[in-house]
C-alpha cells in the first residue's frame, strides 16, 4: 500500500489479491475488507503476528517530503494500528489492530522514510498496552534507524 493517485485525501492504495473487491461508498477507491480483519483477529488469538506491508516490487510509491510522511505515518497508525481516530475509515474493521508495519522498499528515494519512522515510534510509545513491530530489509531497516531519532532503544 502507499497513495492512491485516485483518491484526493491521499487514503492509501490498497491491494490483497483479490481477497476483498469492496470498496467504501465515501471513499470509492479505499477498499473495505472486515472479512480479511476477522481473519486478522483469529490469527492473532491464535498468537501471530500481523503486520501492514508498505511498497512492494511494482509500482510508484514514495514520499516527497518529511511532512507528507509524517501525516501518512498518523493516516496509517489511525487506519491500521492503535489510532482511535473516527475520521478516517478502517478497512479491516472497527477493532482490528495491525502489530506493525513492514518497510517493503524497493525503488524511489529514500525522502520522507526516517520521518515516517519516527512518527510511527512517536505513535507506539503512545500505546505501551501493546509491542509493535517496524520491519524491513536489513539494508534498508539499517539506513533508517541509522539515521532515526538516537532516544529509541531497539530491543527494549
Amino acid at each position: 500500500i502507499f497513495f492512491d493517485s485516485r483518491d484526493p485525501s491521499n487514503l492509501p492504495a490498497l491491494n490483497f489479491a483479490y481477497h476483498c473487491e469492496t470498496y467504501f461508498p465515501d471513499h470509492p477507491t479505499l477498499l473495505n475488507c472486515p472479512k480479511i480483519g476477522e481473519d486478522i483477529k483469529y490469527c492473532q488469538s491464535k498468537g501471530k503476528t500481523v503486520i501492514l506491508s508498505l511498497g512492494g516490487a511494482s509500482g510508484t510509491y514514495g514520499f516527497t517530503s518529511d511532512a507528507q510522511a509524517v501525516t501518512f505515518a498518523g493516516t496509517i497508525w489511525d487506519m491500521f494500528l492503535g489510532g482511535n481516530s473516527t475520521a478516517l475509515p478502517k478497512p479491516f474493521g472497527e477493532g482490528v489492530i495491525l502489530d506493525g508495519v513492514d518497510l517493503d522498499i524497493e525503488g524511489g528515494t529514500n525522502v520522507g522514510y526516517a520521518a515516517f519512522v519516527n512518527e510511527l515510534i512517536k505513535y507506539f510509545t503512545r500505546d505501551p498496552s501493546r509491542t509493535y513491530i517496524i520491519g524491513g530489509l536489513n539494508f534498508i531497516l539499517y539506513f533508517i534507524l541509522f539515521i532515526c531519532s538516537k532516544d529509541w532503544k531497539m530491543f527494549d
